[in-house]
């Protein structure tokens, strides 16, 4: 059987379990192991060897069933715990991360971190035999007297049956299983399957391997004596007639193989819920991401086409054409709901970000000699997929930072009169249409002295005067770093100038504030998804221009005596005691037609990376939901628009790169000058 169909479920499934592995262990206590947690991590390593072992990944089989020996001996307390036991386990899961990427890619694992960590394993049993051979796992134990005494007596068929199967899933798992022993009867029954197998495995591997393909809430496994497995055997071509003697399998060994351990501190599932547990597992699917993404681009489709036909109908009568308004308007409610369905389909809890920081925070604390707790609030908060995956290096390094830059040693705390331990704070929550992300230490905060002296040595345009909000984010200019020293955590002066250009290409933007001595919060802030934008459009000439909703702060009509003109065609506007740079927006795409007096215009008052300025426009169109469209993929990248869309009227409108604008400002006035220079100075021609 062909079973390359299933090696992406596999792949999936084990990296859930080794983030949930990773997880249990750090929450692990050495000195009094939990119990629960403790199967649970012999369950995640039992369920991928399972697979592992089905889909030939020999690397991948050899390193988990070493790591499940050692957690099978400390769950039934013949192995005690230790602090650097828990950090080779953690070390056993990075390797095992490893193997899976590498056979993902259709590669073999590397050998020597195969052998290494192999050998590290090796020796943890060693160690806890006193240099006797480590034991092999225990074996599992069937607690059913009549399936104990068919396996005494050498009876080892099985009775599994599915239900809620398919056709092709029926065929599936009848070929699979005839891989795993010897199949004495198989019986079909609407869409039930019932088979009987003869074979030397455990039915918690059987589980392991046929979850795969179907839930676990479909699969019954009961041991046959003899009498029974021939009775099945016999009867292969009529009815499914049940056992005249079965013994249920041990309830212990089919919770051995369940796929997804159970969160820290949640009762095992028993056999008499798994129905009801399993039907909530059944009612969620796995679709593939490309998928979802063409859903997504349908909707805006018919969003588009909802639109057009409201701005067609603005033409007709509304007396003669009533029952088509109103059917117009139940359908432009039911495509705005259908579009806030879809979208939450790629939404997903910013806990899938924040599990991954305890392990991040427990290295490096380690390494830097300091104690971090970390506290997090709002994993529940959820963000679109494509921006979350996005996230994670930048708060990576925010978090890294703090642990190096931020947080003390537990002795300079002492003497600040703070506790030893540090706090690490990582907070995410909805604010408007935006989700707001923060990352906070309590530890020394910023230097603001030191920040100023170092942007004055690096030639940065600076003064004395500055508020505090532009000194702090004068660590963001590339290179730029205090650290007194070069660690391999950080001090090279790279990092938090593409950590802001990432969150910058997101349509985000970071906030610093800092309190010398007390800790310093980075707050990013970041659109909820990137497919739909709340929108205002302006027109420019001829040309109509999307302005993100989230980066106006206001419009107004200027009057003469608040223009100031600072070269010959440079303009700033003064607007309650602030001036603000004057961008005109004809100017910067080069529309004809468009209206060049500033008092004649409108001027938006817009904010990004903590700068204001004012963008001119001819006229205001209103506001309302837009469907984005990426303009490389369907045309090239254009300076100054991050991307385009589709008005009722059919028409073509871009979207401006707010925070662009500033830059190409500044360009545009270069080459100004520079063709002026070059027009003075060119002699004349005789």
């Amino acid at each position: 059987m062909d079973l390359s169909q299933f090696t992406q479920a596999f792949f999936v499934e084990a990296v859930e379990l080794l983030a949930q592995m990773e997880q249990l262990l750090l929450e692990l206590d050495a000195d009094a192991p939990d119990s629960e947690q403790l199967n649970a991590i012999f369950r995640a390593a039992h369920s991928i060897k399972g697979g592992a072992a089905t889909f030939g990944f020999v690397a991948l089989t050899d390193t988990t069933h070493l790591l499940e020996t050692l957690l099978d001996r400390a769950r039934h307390g013949q192995l005690n715990l230790s602090r650097s036991m828990i950090d080779a386990f953690l070390e056993t899961k990075d390797a095992l991360q490893e193997q899976l990427i590498a056979y993902q890619a259709e590669n073999e694992p590397d050998p020597e971190m195969v052998a290494h960590i192999c050998g590290v394993l090796r020796q943890l049993a060693l160690e806890s035999d006193g240099a006797a051979a480590a034991p092999a796992p225990a074996p599992v134990v069937v607690a059913a007297p009549a399936a104990a005494a068919a396996a005494a007596a050498g009876q080892d068929a099985l009775r599994i049956r599915f239900s809620r199967l398919s056709d092709s899933e029926c065929d599936l798992l009848a070929d699979e299983l005839g891989n795993l022993g010897k199949l004495m009867s198989r019986t079909r029954s609407n869409d039930q399957l019932t088979v009987v197998l003869e074979t030397t495995c455990a039915p918690d591997d059987i589980i392991a391997v046929c979850c795969f393909v179907i839930d676990e809430s479909q699969i019954e496994i009961t041991r046959e004596t003899a009498g029974a497995a021939d009775a099945g055997a016999s009867g292969a071509a009529g009815a499914v007639n049940p056992p005249a003697v079965a013994a249920p399998v041990a309830s212990a060994a089919v919770a051995e193989a369940r796929p997804a351990p159970a969160p820290a501190g949640a009762a095992p599932r028993s056999a008499a819920a798994s129905p009801a547990a399993g039907a909530k597992d059944s009612s969620s699917i796995r679709v593939d991401v490309e998928k979802v993404d063409q859903l997504i681009n349908l909707v805006g489709e018919l969003v588009i086409t909802q639109s057009m036909l409201t701005q067609a109908a603005t033409m007709l009568d509304p007396v003669e054409c009533e029952r088509f308004l109103s059917g117009l308007g139940h359908l432009e409610r039911n495509a705005r709901d259908l579009q806030e369905s879809v979208m939450s389909i790629r939404m997903m809890p910013m806990d899938y970000v924040f599990s991954r920081f305890p392990r991040v925070i427990r290295d490096v604390s380690a390494k830097l000699g300091k104690e971090v707790r970390l506290d997090t609030f709002g994993k529940e908060t959820e963000l679109d997929k494509g921006l979350i995956e996005r996230i994670i290096d930048p708060l990576t390094h925010l978090v890294r930072n703090s642990l190096d830059h931020g947080i003390e040693t537990p002795s300079q705390r002492i003497a600040k009169g703070k506790e030893a331990e540090g706090q690490l704070l990582l907070s995410a929550q909805h604010h408007g249409g935006n989700i707001v992300i923060e990352v906070s230490d309590d530890g020394a905060g910023l230097n603001r002295e030191k920040i100023l002296a170092k942007a004055m040595q690096k030639g940065l345009p600076v003064t004395e005067t500055m508020p505090d909000d532009e000194v702090w984010q004068l660590i963001f200019a590339p290179g730029f770093s205090t650290a007194e020293q070069v660690t391999d955590i950080s001090g090279r002066g790279v990092g938090m100038d593409v950590v802001k250009r990432n969150i910058q290409e997101m349509g985000g933007h970071v906030e610093i504030s800092s309190r010398e001595g007390w800790g310093t919060t980075t707050r990013i802030v970041l659109p909820l998804t990137l497919a739909i934008l709340n929108g205002m459009s302006v027109k420019v000439g001829t040309e109509a221009y999307i302005l993100p909703l989230s980066y106006v702060i206001e419009s107004l009509q200027p009057r003469p005596e608040h223009l100031h003109s600072i070269t010959s065609d440079g303009h700033v506007i003064k607007v309650r005691g602030e001036y603000l740079p004057l961008i005109e927006l004809h100017s910067v795409f080069d529309v004809t037609g468009a209206q060049t007096d500033p008092t004649q215009g409108i001027l938006v008052i817009v904010q990004a990376d903590e700068t204001r300025f004012a963008l001119l426009v001819d006229e205001l169109l209103g506001q309302h939901q837009v469907v984005v469209k990426n303009l490389e993929t369907n045309y090239r990248k254009v300076p100054g628009i991050s991307a385009a869309t589709i008005l009722g009227d059919g028409s073509v409108a871009f979207i401006i790169d707010v925070g662009a604008m500033p830059r190409i400002q500044r360009a545009h006035a270069t080459r100004t000058s520079a063709l002026a220079h070059a027009a003075r100075t060119e002699p004349v021609a005789a």
